[in-house]
């Protein structure tokens, strides 16, 4: 962090000198970073030995044909593990993806590992088989072994195995210290995504693995043992794969590797010995000076932040409910234990970037398990206001379908949110990214577990809790793919009888209902057409705003109602499912989702209503052929209009009677649809029209030609009552396409900011407010 002094000049002047000194005190960095996605014949960084071969980008460890042999991939260069003047550990994470294939065989081996060993480390002598290349008779169990092994061991040795297939880590032998149990066979031929770190400050090794392909999860995929590994390695390691077969044969590929250390040391040779010390006598009289006023602004400066501390946290403190102090339910970390067990926040260990702040991944060694923690960007107003509403609602609430909160920290300015880990990411990741392609067993379970959630959430709390920000990079999967709805910094409660409810737009577009995107107004139902927007994601593999057959005006809400109209709906199901997908299942979801994304929210049905029709227990209505326009009947009310307007004019409000008409902004329609027309402003002395009767009908524009300027309405005798009067004739026509009124609309929020899925997320804390919304339609309407 830098820091100016601006009180007076022979300060910076002393701050410079200082600079200069401690120049030669900067250490050198000595950590190590690489990554491989494609292994190649002639590496500069690797080392292949033994039976090791390169093919297509991955490396085949083992010559499966050829019986007994052992293959070896090393990393060229040595290792800093620990130091032995500082007695420094390192902090290493190495993340890996191979492939174990038992070849259909009823009997194979011996298995797959990852090693540190001293540097110079080459294959043993009658090291295959069951010493998997590491080890043999004559060093397995001797200290001066002094190497580490994590082993996937896929054949019992009775001399040294556990009674199983087992994944190890082993010091200095092939006996491990903690092992958990796995099933080769049952893997066999599948990608694994393998995770090995080791964090120097609490001294855990800790292993994970996981099948992205496979649906479920079956015993433990993680393993940690606590070791101090300036007693197990020497200061400088060679690290690297070996694969091992002996009597019986099985194939191991490595396909990609990762590896990141953080030791930093100074290595001081005598010449820069002899710079320090002229530095240090020439300045040292200036120290001398300059040490006072440092002590003045230090005083000060600490003094003025802890006043600053105490205020928020007083705020903090007193917006945690009384039952969370008292120890029931999520607890109070300290920022030091959430430091420690994130590798202080080590970008090795992040997860992902949202708007407001990071996520990283961590271990709580005093509970001994792995947890998400959300880090709040620091300067971020609404990032704490999030902070606050979501350790207020979710606290409270408590289903299977919603990530559990485990604990909150706001120590030091920062304010922290810890959840359970959920390994299998983000249900984005899987359809949009480069991740295994969810079968439509998991598609449609994973539907219905997100409409619980929202059942969950709209009819069974004691108080009714609206999300505002359903989409796929917030709803998180398990390790047996079971939805997780988090993210609740945008929730907001309110009572169950209560309709629309004002609470100032935030969202993503794409997912907002028309009538939210437009009023602010939140509401059951405008969560309920998020739900139906992600369960088009879900069924076609397509963002929310992806643009259709390069068509910029049609999002996907108006591409698969074409489908309907058509009667093509199930073309729409993503093409990566090919014929793989159950069609009375995928057209009841395409169904439901257009059904819950319909533009007018009193024909949407209610989530429960939903959910009968995704379990067969109930019909879905016949859906019109072509997509309906929304429209809003009448002016809003002195206590309907949204607080963000900023008048208080009531229904006399010129600003707030052009939000009367209809406009779709979470969805862009598509061209030939009824384009947004503002009433004009009234005369000086005019009142607003009165909301129409119960029984009153919506009238709608017909589409105009392609390409064609949009043109005034006709009049009509006598004007609908919902309607402002016609403008009068010397009124010029509009001549604005719908593309360039929207793209005005747009322009006003330029002060979105980016989630982790790069969707445009949108706040109170955007750059123009409401108002200025307003003030830009009235412009139009002109």
């Amino acid at each position: 962090m830098a820091t100016s002094f601006t009180s007076s000049p022979s300060l910076l002047i002393h701050s410079s000198i200082l600079l200069f000194v401690f120049s030669f005190f900067l250490p050198f960095s000595q950590s190590v970073n690489f990554e491989i996605l494609d292994f190649v014949v002639d590496p500069k960084n690797l080392i292949y030995s033994g039976d090791a071969v390169v093919d297509s980008g991955d490396v085949e460890l083992n010559r499966f044909e050829d019986g007994i042999g052992v293959g070896h991939v090393k990393y060229a260069h040595q290792v800093h593990i620990w130091d032995a003047k500082s007695r420094k550990l390192t902090d290493f994470s190495t993340q890996f993806t191979f492939i174990i294939d038992t070849l259909g065989k009823r009997s194979y081996g011996d298995g797959f590992a990852f090693f540190l060993a001293p540097v110079g480390f080459e294959i043993p002598l009658n090291s295959s088989g069951p010493y998997l290349g590491v080890f043999n008779a004559t060093t397995t169990g001797s200290p001066a072994t002094r190497t580490v092994m994590v082993e996937f061991d896929t054949s019992i040795n009775n001399d040294w195995d556990p009674p199983y297939e087992h994944v190890g880590i082993n010091l200095n032998s092939v006996r491990s210290v903690n092992d958990t149990a796995w099933n080769a066979t049952l893997h066999s031929g599948r990608s694994a995504d393998g995770t090995i770190s080791y964090n120097g400050t609490t001294e855990m090794l800790t292993v994970s693995w996981r099948y992205p392909s496979e649906t479920n999860s079956s015993g433990r995929t993680s393993l940690s043992y606590r070791v101090d590994l300036r007693e197990a390695l020497p200061e400088w390691v060679t690290i690297g794969f070996s694969g091992s077969t002996g009597s019986f044969v099985e194939k191991h590929v490595l396909r990609y590797w990762k590896f990141s250390s953080t030791l930093d040391l100074v290595e001081e040779s005598e010449g820069v010995s002899r710079k320090r010390k002229l530095a240090v006598g020439l300045t040292l009289p200036l120290l001398v000076l300059v040490f006072g006023g440092l002590v003045v602004w230090i005083v000060y400066w600490r003094r003025r932040r802890n006043f600053r501390q105490k205020s928020l946290d007083t705020v903090a403190l007193t917006s945690i409910p009384d039952d969370l102090e008292g120890g029931t339910g999520p607890r109070r970390f300290s920022y030091n234990d959430l430091a420690t067990a994130t590798n202080n926040f080590s970008d090795d260990w992040k997860l992902g970037e949202g708007g407001f702040g990071c996520v990283y991944k961590g271990f709580l060694s005093r509970e001994g398990i792995m947890v998400a923690v959300k880090k709040i960007s620091q300067g971020s107003k609404q990032g704490k206001k999030e902070y606050l509403a979501e350790v207020k609602i979710i606290s409270i609430l408590r289903h299977r379908n919603l990530v559990q909160l485990i604990g909150w920290c706001h120590d030091q300015t920062q304010f922290l949110l810890v959840y359970e880990y959920l390994p299998n990411g983000s249900l984005d990741s899987h359809l949009f990214g480069k991740k295994t392609t969810l079968e439509w067993g998991l598609r449609y379970k994973i539907a219905l577990g997100l409409a619980s959630a929202l059942l969950y959430l709209h009819e069974e709390c004691e108080q009714c809790v609206v999300h505002r920000d359903i989409k796929t990079s917030n709803i998180l999967l398990d390790s047996g793919f079971n939805v997780k709805l988090g993210d609740f910094g945008l929730a907001r409660l309110m009572d169950h009888e209560l309709g629309l409810y004002t609470t100032g737009l935030a969202g993503t577009i794409g997912y907002m209902a028309p009538e939210y995107a437009i009023s602010g107004k939140a509401s059951k139902e405008s969560d309920v057409y998020s739900f139906g927007v992600v369960a088009l994601e879900i069924v076609s593999g397509r963002k929310a705003n992806d643009n259709v057959e390069k068509n910029p005006d049609v999002g996907l809400v108006q591409w698969v109602w074409s489908l309907l109209g058509k009667r093509e709906l199930l073309s729409g199901v993503d093409r990566m499912l090919k014929t793989e997908f159950d069609a009375k299942q995928a057209e009841s979801l395409m169904s439901v989702g257009l059904w819950c994304a319909h533009p007018d929210r009193s024909l949407r049905p209610s989530i429960r209503q939903a959910i009968q029709v995704l379990k067969f227990e109930g019909a879905v209505p016949d859906l019109p052929k072509v997509m309906p326009v929304p429209m809003y009947f009448a002016a809003p009310t002195s206590n309907e209009v949204s607080s963000d307007c900023g008048c208080s004019k009531g229904a006399k409000c010129k600003i707030a009677d052009t939000m009367c008409k209809t406009i779709s902004f979470s969805n862009r329609l598509p061209s030939p649809t009824p384009p947004f027309r503002p009433s004009p402003p009234l005369a000086p002395d005019a009142t607003a029209t009165s909301p129409p009767p119960p029984n009153a009908t919506a009238t709608t524009i017909p589409p105009p030609a392609p390409n064609a300027a949009i043109t005034p309405p006709p009049r009509r005798t006598p004007p609908p009552s919902s309607f402002l009067p016609p403008p009068p004739q010397t009124t010029p026509p509009i001549n604005q396409s719908w593309t360039e009124i929207e793209g005005k609309f747009e322009g006003v929020y330029n002060g979105k900011s980016k989630s982790d899925s790069g969707q445009q997320h949108f706040g109170a804390g955007s750059a123009r407010s409401r108002s200025e919304l307003n003030l830009l339609i009235r412009e139009i309407a002109n």
